[in-house]
């Protein structure tokens, strides 16, 4: 079960149940797939729903390697994620989420 008290968001890609967490490392690496913009910029863009399928992958890629996972992005843009693009969507909204908030906190 994921911990949403560290971060903890799961998501079921290729069959298999992946936890996927935003550390410091992770974030550095999102500002750096980002390529332009700030992550102030990036929770902004998915607070007012004009994300982007980019946006979507950078982060579920963070969150994966963040939880420990080794993958690439090739293999991301290929995988079968359960749920679809609004299941991959709804666990990056709630890894970015859970990254800047207190679980419970209003």
């Amino acid at each position: 079960m994921a911990n949403p008290w560290t971060g903890e968001v799961a998501l079921v890609i290729d069959g298999r149940r992946r936890v996927m967490k935003l550390t410091l490392g992770a974030l550095a690496e999102l500002e750096t797939a980002l390529e332009s913009g700030s992550l102030v910029e990036l929770v902004q863009r998915f607070e007012g729903g004009g994300f982007s399928s980019r946006d979507v992958l950078a982060l579920l890629l963070a969150g994966l390697r963040g939880g420990g996972e080794e993958v690439s992005r090739e293999a991301l843009m290929t995988a079968e994620i359960a749920g679809g693009p609004v299941a991959a969507a709804r666990a990056a909204a709630e890894l970015l989420a859970r990254a800047f908030t207190v679980p419970g906190a209003a």
